[in-house]
């Protein structure tokens, strides 16, 4: 989609919400980037806010969104360009100007869909990004399951994408880290594959066997790829439980802990400097669907460092906002969504509304305690 970044107008009587401060102002947009922003809104002549929040446009780090429209029922396949566009209106609708859409690279399922649909769905981003189809920025997560047999020749076509922004290594064998407790993971797929319990067995015993064969070996080679080749691409840890989990992170070069399952294993990755990502949806519900520890709990001691909608876009603003009941300030709980995530991918010109950054922004009013976006604007264009 392309920009007149010429465009210069101003907003004023908004709450505009910075890194630090909110207060009754506007700003003044120039040629895509905040030009001024500013508590004297009575020398603005643009658009009266009404009191309505201005907030910095939503940075997504982790969504596998795009899976819910290109696998819309078990074994049933959409075709890529619908669900990506799809996938997009979805979360710009959400308040999302910037996404990395988190792919999974293998798994442990045989003959998974996800498998199969892989190097098409990049493509499918990569073809509607060339055509000026999108409204967001996206970027590409590859989320790479280490039981996956073929990790290998599926992650190697796509480690250098030149949209690539970050690396997660899973292990989602049940029985420890996010399906610690066996008998939430059955209750899961139960309800998720109606699968039987004969049935629940036999894949237990293949998941359990792909681990003892792939994970080790396939950890180590992918972090001596990403140490070779991608050493500007950061690698986030997934589901630590335990602290030595972290431990074995920090040791392979990670900078992100996605998910932790509980208080210790969080703590113990913000005492090693790694950012802490917890999902929205979690904080919205009040509980980890999978019986782990609640993001509320982790916000309560400061462990949340950023959100994630994770499976449900619109959760990341109001979750957002639902940080200030663990005691984060406004501008503390908006940054978990935009500045801080940002900042971990190196993206440095937007995440805040300051001067200089890009113009990415929303327009939020509060209804019934939930947060509406009722405007989005990236680079200074109105796109939703």
């Amino acid at each position: 989609m392309s920009f007149d970044l010429r465009t210069e107008f101003s907003i004023r009587n908004a709450r505009v919400v910075t890194a630090d401060q909110v207060f009754t102002g506007g700003v003044r947009v120039y040629q895509g980037e905040f030009n001024d922003v500013t508590s004297d809104h009575h020398g603005l002549s643009g658009e009266d806010w009404a009191g309505d929040y201005l907030l910095p446009g939503l940075v997504e780090l982790h969504t596998d969104n795009i899976e819910k429209h290109l696998l819309p029922r078990p074994k049933v396949c959409w075709p890529v360009p619908s669900a990506v566009m799809a996938h997009d209106a979805q979360v710009v609708s959400a308040g999302i100007t910037t996404v990395l859409d988190a792919i999974a690279v293998g798994d442990l399922e045989p003959e998974s869909l996800r498998t199969q649909t892989l190097h098409a769905c990049v493509k499918g981003f990569d073809d509607a990004r060339e055509a000026g189809l999108l409204r967001a920025d996206h970027y590409l997560h590859l989320r790479l399951e280490l039981g996956e047999e073929n990790l290998l020749s599926l992650f190697n076509p796509l480690a250098r994408h030149q949209r690539l922004k970050l690396v997660s290594l899973m292990d989602h064998t049940p029985g420890q880290r996010q399906w610690a407790d066996i008998g939430a993971y059955r209750a899961h797929v139960a309800a998720r594959h109606c699968w039987s319990e004969q049935h629940i067995d036999h894949m237990l015993a293949v998941f359990n066997d792909r681990q003892q064969r792939y994970v080790n070996q396939n950890r180590e080679k992918v972090i001596s790829l990403c140490r070779d080749q991608l050493r500007h691409v950061p690698l986030a840890t997934h589901d630590d439980t335990l602290p030595e989990h972290v431990s074995e992170g920090v040791r392979d070069g990670m900078r992100i802990s996605e998910f932790p399952t509980t208080l210790r294993a969080a703590q113990a990755a913000h005492e090693h400097g790694l950012a802490v990502v917890m999902g929205a949806p979690n904080a919205v519900r009040g509980k980890s669907h999978s019986g782990n520890v609640s993001a509320a709990e982790l916000a309560r001691h400061g462990l949340v460092d950023i959100l994630s909608s994770d499976y449900v876009p619109s959760s990341l603003l109001h979750g957002a906002f639902l940080l200030q009941e663990s005691g984060y300030s406004l501008p503390q709980s908006i940054a978990t969504v935009s500045r801080h995530p940002a900042q971990q991918i190196g993206l440095t010109d937007r995440g805040e509304v300051a001067v200089g950054l890009r113009a990415d922004f929303l327009r939020v009013r509060i209804f019934q305690g939930i947060p509406v976006v009722l405007g989005v604007w990236k680079q200074g264009r109105q796109i939703a």
